[in-house]
């Protein structure tokens, strides 16, 4: 976007404009932030300079006269324009710059951990490069970049708040679950590009998320010819994996594909030892359990972008992913009365789990003007479905006192997503200044079936649980227009944006047993609103700029915190969704501060939200008892809270002191106080913590890189649990071969000391809680990738420059 480049600081008196538009020579694509400086022709001065905006282009102020011009790019060779004279506004035209041959082994360097491209509304982080990723998945890669977190069982948060909006290419996705982050636990990390953390999203973005916005952009290639790579994987924990991508672009096509098959066993934990008050048989239970799970994944991205002219062409992309998962969890549990073991049980269940997602898009870019990109209309239709099936059987027999058949259970789940996208976005350049409209309508259908049926002890026969089992159809219909405008004056630059949604939310609950009226639990919500964004840019000089935000946000509830019928996965402790659950609502301020030096580049920020009807989980006394040996059922379920009011700041330092060494260094800090009650029993509270993270990458004798990712996260405290913190650290090492870098062979271990683990203390009216969970243990993976027709530094070069912005709105 032209609102976003950068303005001189040097200015006298101005009489002709110098523009020109500079690229790389080998790759015809434009270079952000390479820098024009006019000098004197008698003392060698530097009258006025700038640097280019992301298109590549310049924009400089000259009194008439002559000058030495010189054009140049960290890594490239200097263009010099030797006795230029200017009398009128002047064009220079297309500057090409090649890179230095002396800095070819720098550049190798260069990409090799995640990198920060800061914008007006966004920071774009490379992450395809991250040595400690290789071999991993998008939630590993995620977990890496600055500001986001990932929590123990895949939860992705965003400066500390979960309720982020997550887009596969500026677009909702079925690859991304409709929202279910578990998908991003099963997908390769090598099929993404870069991620851009959008914490004040401008109005093109969707209103969803009230922390933000997580666009992941997956890989596409366009270097001219035929090339490509081939990866494979092995580690321990098992996962072996198989990726290819291939590229063909001629003039008039770019075709791309990239497969990927992975074979995983993921082993877990967790332990669980609740003290009851007066409300159970039982004084005491501790639980232990083992989580056993495998699966086999093949997913595959491939489309063809047709040139239908210079200014127009049309694509067409498929994206599907295949799943064949077994999950196998042990679930040991043991009774206490009056401090003496009483019984224990042992809970085997065993789910297999078949998915398939299909997205088919097909995208259309019409430009206006040639020499401006930005001018331009495009449109987008994408069709994503899903289909899931999962078959459980849960068998619980007790083993003190005595052996006998406590419960077996017979669980089929079935699940079926479908989603439309129509999406419309015009952008019109007037000078320094840009309009832009669009529309967009996201409408999706997604249907539920649960049948659990339970042996009965006395007659041996399977009856349908007729509390449980059911059909659940929810529909999220929402319809979206907006329009922005930017401009920039001298040192200042503004985006100003409205966006309107209207949402329908609509659930019909069937209960399979025919006449149980009072498992009925249909609504239908139907709310709209205005989402206006505010960015600002003030340049204190070309390296230094102060950013200020301002947006308003929604969190839709999904259809799992929707859904009024109960999860399986214990007898005693469930997760049911609130069909009465509310959207909340959040206005949130940012204010950021940038500033570059030669090695180093410092971001900051500082924020505010306060959102109402927030979403919290609680867990409560339901008041049933198990029929099989009547224990209380402990209930998980979301409500609306009142108000939440969340403050912090971050801080990233980006430091390159050698072409051997580079650091990367983020620290966050939030606090949120919470107000609000549900059926009598306050649940404010006020909460503070902190995350931060470090990543250096070495150059060691041999050219091989090491590169060390530590993490840790502050303790946490809500209205009923206290969470201790959690520290890991994360090794890889890499060397490559043959000519022109085309091997790589790379090691890594994930959790170095096996300290990933959420251990948690949970105090209620009626019972206490110490808990411990670890998703995935230490693993060690092995990764070998072969290039062809693709050299590493072109790809590294590539990832920095091609803006990947697919936008969405």
């Amino acid at each position: 976007m032209s609102i976003l480049a950068f303005f001189p600081i040097i200015g006298f008196a101005q009489e002709y404009e110098l523009t020109g538009k500079v690229i790389d020579a080998s790759m015809d694509f434009p270079l952000e932030y390479a820098s024009i400086s006019a000098k004197s022709i008698e003392d060698g001065s530097i009258v006025n300079g700038g640097v280019t905006n992301r298109e590549g282009r310049l924009s400089i102020k000259l009194e008439k006269g002559t000058y030495n011009l010189e054009i140049e790019y960290i890594s490239f060779e200097i263009k010099v324009f030797s006795n230029f004279t200017i009398d009128k506004d002047t064009n220079l035209g297309i500057i090409k710059l090649g890179i230095r041959p002396d800095n070819l082994d720098e550049v190798t360097v260069v990409a090799e951990t995640t990198q920060v491209e800061v914008r007006l509304d966004k920071k774009i982080y490379t992450v395809g490069k991250d040595l400690t990723t290789a071999g991993g998945t998008v939630s590993d890669a995620l977990g890496n970049v600055p500001s986001v977190t990932v929590d123990i069982d895949g939860a992705i948060s965003l400066r500390g708040n979960n309720n982020v909006r997550i887009l596969i290419n500026g677009k909702p996705s079925s690859v991304a679950g409709f929202g279910d982050q578990d998908v991003f636990q099963q997908l390769p990390a090598e099929a993404i590009e870069s991620v851009e953390v959008i914490t004040s999203p401008s109005a093109r973005y969707d209103a969803e998320g009230t922390a933000g916005i997580i666009n992941i952009i997956l890989k596409r290639e366009k270097t001219l010819g035929f090339n490509g790579s081939i990866r494979g994987t092995l580690g321990d924990p098992k996962n072996s994996g198989a990726f290819v991508d291939l590229n063909l672009r001629t003039e008039n096509f770019n075709i791309f594909t990239s497969l990927g098959y992975t074979d995983r066993t993921r082993p877990g934990n967790a332990f669980f030892d609740t003290k009851y008050t007066g409300i159970s048989n039982f004084d005491r239970i501790i639980e232990d359990r083992e989580y056993d799970r495998t699966g086999q994944n093949f997913n595959v991205n491939a489309g063809v972008e047709y040139f239908i002219d210079d200014m127009s062409s049309v694509t067409a992309s498929l994206f599907t992913r295949f799943g064949d998962d077994r999950d196998m969890t042990t679930n040991t549990n043991r009774r206490f009365v009056n401090g003496i073991e009483n019984s224990t049980t042992a809970r085997i269940e065993d789910e297999l789990e078949d998915d398939k997602s299909f997205q088919y898009s097909m995208n259309y870019e019409k430009r206006f003007d040639k020499e401006n990109r930005d001018h331009k209309l495009t449109a987008d239709l994408q069709y994503s479905s899903s289909n899931e099936t999962k078959n459980g059987i849960i068998n619980e027999n007790q083993t003190l006192p005595s052996d006998s058949l406590v419960a077996f259970q017979d669980n089929l789940e079935t699940e079926k997503r479908d989603s439309y996208l129509i999406q419309a976005d015009y952008v019109k350049p007037m000078g320094d200044a840009q309009f832009e409209v669009g529309f967009r309508g996201d409408y999706s259908d997604q249907t539920q079936g649960f049948l659990v049926q339970r042996q009965n002890l006395e007659t041996g026969n399977l009856e349908t649980d007729e509390f449980v089992s059911s059909d659940f159809d929810f529909q999220q219909n929402i319809t979206a227009v907006y329009s922005q405008y930017g401009n920039k004056f001298e040192q200042f630059s503004f985006l100003l944006g409205l966006r309107y949604e209207h949402t329908q939310l609509k659930g019909t609950t069937t209960p399979l047993v025919s006449g149980n009226s009072d498992r009925i639990f249909d609504f239908d919500k139907n709310f709209g609103g205005f989402f206006p964004t505010v960015n600002l840019v003030y340049e204190l000089g070309e390296d230094e700029n102060v950013t200020l935000g301002y947006n308003r946000r929604i969190n839709r509830p999904r259809s799992w915190f929707l859904n009024p019928f109960p999860s399986q996965s214990s007898r005693i402790n469930v997760f049911q969704g609130n069909p009465d659950l509310d959207p909340s609502f959040a206005n949130a301020f940012d204010l950021g501060y940038l500033k570059r030096w030669e090695k180093l580049t410092l971001t900051s920020s500082i924020y505010f939200q306060r959102e109402t009807d927030a979403f919290e989980r609680v867990e409560r006394d339901t008041g049933r008892l198990t029929e099989e040996d009547g224990i209380p059922i402990i209930e998980n379920i979301p409500i609306n809270l009142a108000t939440e009011q969340r403050y912090g700041a971050e801080v990233g330092v980006l430091y390159n002191p050698t072409k051997w060494l580079r650091t990367n260094l983020s620290f966050n800090y939030f606090r949120f106080e919470s107000e609000g009650s549900f059926e009598g029993i306050e649940y404010g509270a006020t909460n503070e913590s902190y995350f931060g993270r470090f990543s250096s990458n070495v150059v060691l004798p041999g050219k091989i890189q090491w590169q060390t990712n530590a993490f840790y996260r502050g303790p946490r405290v809500n209205a009923q649990t206290e969470t201790d913190p959690i520290a890991s650290i994360d090794l890889a090492l890499s060397k490559d071969f043959l000519k022109d870098d085309n091997l790589t062979i790379s090691l890594n271990v994930r959790d170095l000391f096996n300290s990933r683990k959420r251990d948690q203390f949970t105090i209620t009216e009626n019972f206490t809680s110490n808990s411990s969970f670890q998703w995935r243990v230490r693993q060690v993976t092995a990764t070998l990738v072969y290039r062809f027709n693709q050299q590493k530094r072109e790809q590294n070069r590539r990832s920095n420059n091609d803006d990947g912005d697919f936008g969405g709105s």
